[in-house]
């Protein structure tokens, strides 16, 4: 639905940059080297960019979890105010400039998004309740925004549903920045039925009376009020026996062109992925070679069969 790349914010460091408190960096390979290649970057490094410079001495959070001070770990210096000042500023102009997810650096007390450590005083273990002060800043700015951290990357299913997110709230902006209609939003709607089948039925069954109810409503209203579910509803995670019911109901739509031969292995290919004998790209690379082969139009527009391009192979890890 959109070929322009998703543009995407990321801590400075994670790119390679050497912005790290002790001049070094945290270079992600899967970012940098595979994913890097689908998108556009937005580096950012709020305790560069707040004039802490580079090297300096390492901070903390001090205080309650809820609303810590920030301060130098040796000079005690407070950067609370001033870095609350230039988060609000730096996420105001990042929210000109249409970006589709987020990429934090994990444990950091400026970007760290959760379980990042808080000292209630001087001496005292810190509590792992924290979140980082340009985290908390942006999230509150962004609630539709995917957002996550780069450790937790490493879990297959979570790197699976953080880039379907990026990629499905790219088309929806696309969508909104192309006149919107209540046709468009119909289609939209259609082509995303079994992404949401996967994540969420109730919500699902909530957009698409929504959906019916378009026409007799403002349509900004409409879209507005869609555009929060349908997001919402993608951050429900999808799971094995999800994919097996969006499986179960694609199959239906074939099965009927097929042979009795291919019905059967087509039914013994889902049920091996609900066994976990195969990865999720399975099924649904014999799902797409039917519906190609018989041209089935209506499951041929299905986001759910690539919500993502191929060449990252997320699919072949859940």
């Amino acid at each position: 639905m959109t070929q322009t790349k998703p543009r995407i914010g990321i801590s400075s460091c994670l790119l390679g940059q050497r912005v790290r408190y002790d001049g070094g960096h945290k270079k992600d390979e899967f970012l940098t080297q595979t994913f890097g290649r689908f998108v556009e970057w937005v580096a950012v490094c709020p305790e560069v960019e707040v004039g802490m410079g580079t090297p300096r001495e390492s901070i903390r959070l001090v205080g309650s979890a809820t609303s810590p001070q920030l301060v130098g770990d040796r000079s005690g210096r407070d950067w609370t105010e001033p870095m609350q000042a230039y988060a609000k500023r730096r996420v105001g102009e990042l929210g000109t400039m249409n970006l589709a997810g987020y990429v934090l650096k994990k444990d950091s007390p400026s970007c760290g998004m959760e379980r990042v450590r808080v000292y209630p005083s001087k001496g005292k273990a810190p509590n792992r309740n924290g979140r980082g002060m340009f985290a908390q800043v942006l999230l509150d700015a962004s609630p539709l925004l995917p957002i996550e951290e780069e450790g937790r990357l490493n879990d297959p299913k979570l790197r699976d549903n953080f880039i379907e997110r990026i990629f499905a709230y790219q088309r929806w902006n696309t969508l909104l920045d192309d006149h919107p209609s209540v046709g468009k939003l119909v289609a939209f709607h259609a082509a995303h039925k079994f992404v949401l089948m996967a994540h969420s039925e109730p919500h699902l069954r909530q957009l698409g009376r929504l959906v019916a109810s378009a026409k007799g409503r403002p349509l900004r209203e409409a879209l507005e009020e869609y555009g929060h579910l349908f997001m919402e509803a993608l951050g429900v995670p999808a799971t094995v026996r999800k994919h097996v019911n969006v499986l179960t109901h694609l199959a239906g739509y074939v099965s009927k062109q097929l042979s009795p031969d291919e019905r059967a292995e087509l039914a013994e290919t889902i049920a091996d992925y609900h066994h976990g004998l195969v990865p999720l790209i399975v099924p649904i690379t014999l799902i797409r070679h039917y519906v190609k082969k018989h041209r089935i139009a209506y499951i041929q527009d299905q986001m759910f069969l690539q919500p993502h391009p191929k060449e990252l192979m997320l699919r072949n890890h859940v």
